[in-house]
């Protein structure tokens, strides 16, 4: 239990009607979860305004408002606090409230269109490695030290990301590595929460629908950055050409990592196979079970991040050769008829055309490649033609099916895509829109070895078709289709 004076302490304020001097237990910007002695804060959502719920929050238990927009009527007893901005104020409530558990441990957020979840996850490994109790916040999974956490967004919003720090705090976490996305930054999901560290990957397009533009998307990275403060370090990725925007007017002290150039973190790839990475890193060996040119930045991260929060160099790279990958990002497997299935997160152009690049840089020549790919419904529609474009750029066959449709007609998905194959491409491009078909389909063409990609879902174990949420893993169909074939 806490006074209200204290919880907003810090917070931008219009007017304040009714007493401050009142205890609160609870603080929800849901109105569903409001109980007595609740103080509810009114955000303004992309689809839902949480004006519209104050009344229902009071009758519920509410005895502190916080909104932007004051009720014409004011219920006696209660206190309502005006505020400039609810987003931002519901960040400095919340740091308030959990009294602030990103001062109390080194927060490393990580933000870039592609190798977020990796970066934190191998961060997280590697540091358990070291004996450390370690927090995660991804995409795929939360973790308080070693307890499991359903993740529901890529960044939490404020108020539940200080709570899960102010777990990780009690549990002894030393350290939280968090992906930051650009939806996050946007709407002030990091409000008021002290960071370590922050990682720059890379920025390509993606979210345009959320955005609008590539302009304002690259300004919602950049504003993560920004918010460092001057004790914390900013790493960035030098070969992308958006990395010195991103750090252009930070406080942070900024380092750099690379494969392709001169930076603080240097890395070069001496060879890449289905078996791992062979890496120089700060001029040192590093043997990596990771794959691809792509986890070599991503290995960049995890030893960089770990040099520069005071860690042994040769303790990490020795760390490193034992991390595995991610579920759901270059996951493998072999069947017994020497087919090699890989299920990878790749959703934007990008991340499949590197993923398909390290397929043609490992194989040998006369392997077909089978890609099996769709996009996502309700989602940035530019995309979808450059993705079809891309897979049939670097794959013998492709099949265009559904990924999460959502609220659209997923034929109507796959036709915008087939408006990218080029027309000599054609010929070897099919379209099924059943996913499961697409995979078995995929399975039955391949031969001795092959290779199989499966892009788009990666981790996830559902599928939203419609506003339906259905059971659907696509390394367990892969696996059990190819299993079922060598019977």
């Amino acid at each position: 239990m806490k006074l209200l004076k204290d919880i907003i302490y810090g917070v931008r304020i219009e007017e304040i009607f009714g007493s401050t001097n009142i205890a609160i237990e609870h603080v929800a910007y849901d109105s569903r979860k409001v109980a007595k002695f609740t103080m509810f804060v009114a955000l303004k959502g992309t689809q839902v305004d949480g004006h519209q719920f104050i009344d229902k929050a009071i009758k519920d238990g509410a005895v502190a408002i916080v909104c932007m927009d004051l009720p014409k009527i004011l219920v006696e007893g209660v206190t309502y606090i005006q505020a400039v901005n609810s987003s931002t104020a519901l960040g400095i409530i919340s740091a308030n409230f959990y009294e602030h558990p990103s001062e109390k441990l080194k927060l490393i957020g990580v933000t870039g269109t592609n190798g977020k979840t990796t970066s934190v996850t191998l961060l997280y490994d590697l540091f358990r490695l070291f004996g450390e109790k370690v927090g995660l916040l991804s995409t795929v999974v939360n973790k308080i030290h070693n307890e499991e956490i359903k993740s529901t967004h890529t960044t939490p919003n404020v108020l539940d990301l200080n709570e899960l720090l102010s777990r990780m705090v009690e549990r002894g976490c030393k350290y939280c590595f968090m992906e930051v996305s650009s939806h996050a930054v946007h709407q002030h999901r990091v409000h008021g929460v002290k960071f370590a560290g922050g990682v720059f990957t890379n920025i390509t397009r993606d979210h345009l629908d959320y955005h609008g533009t590539f302009d304002a998307y690259i300004a919602a990275k950049k504003g993560f950055f920004d918010m460092l403060p001057s004790n914390a370090f900013a790493l960035v990725n030098a070969d992308q050409t958006h990395g010195e925007t991103m750090v252009h007017d930070t406080q942070a002290k900024v380092y750099t990592y690379s494969v392709n150039q001169p930076s603080d973190f240097r890395t070069k790839v001496i060879e890449n196979s289905f078996q791992g990475l062979h890496l120089i890193i700060d001029n040192k060996d590093a043997f990596l079970k990771l794959i691809g040119d792509f986890n070599a930045y991503n290995a960049t991260v995890a030893y960089a991040v770990a040099v520069l929060l005071g860690k042994d160099k040769l303790e990490v790279l020795a760390a490193l050769s034992n991390l595995e990958p991610p579920a759901g990002r270059f996951q493998q497997y072999a069947s017994e008829k020497g087919i090699t299935a890989i299920v990878d997160y790749a959703h934007t152009p990008d991340a499949l055309e590197n993923v398909l690049k390290t397929i043609k840089n490992i194989r040998k020549g006369n392997e077909m490649v089978i890609t099996v790919v769709g996009c996502g419904g309700d989602r940035d529609k530019g995309k979808r033609p450059q993705m079809a474009e891309i897979a049939s750029n670097f794959s013998d066959q492709v099949i265009l099916t559904s990924d999460n449709p959502r609220t659209e007609d997923p034929e109507t998905i796959i036709n915008e895509m087939k408006a990218g194959i080029p027309a000599d491409h054609t010929r070897k491009v099919l379209s099924i829109t059943n996913r499961k078909e697409a995979i078995n389909t995929a399975c039955a063409l391949a031969h001795k070895g092959d290779i199989l990609l499966v892009a788009g879902k990666g981790h996830e174990n559902y599928q939203i078709i419609g506003t339906e949420v259905l059971p659907f893993d696509d390394y367990q169909t892969v696996t059990e289709t190819l299993k079922n074939l060598n019977k």
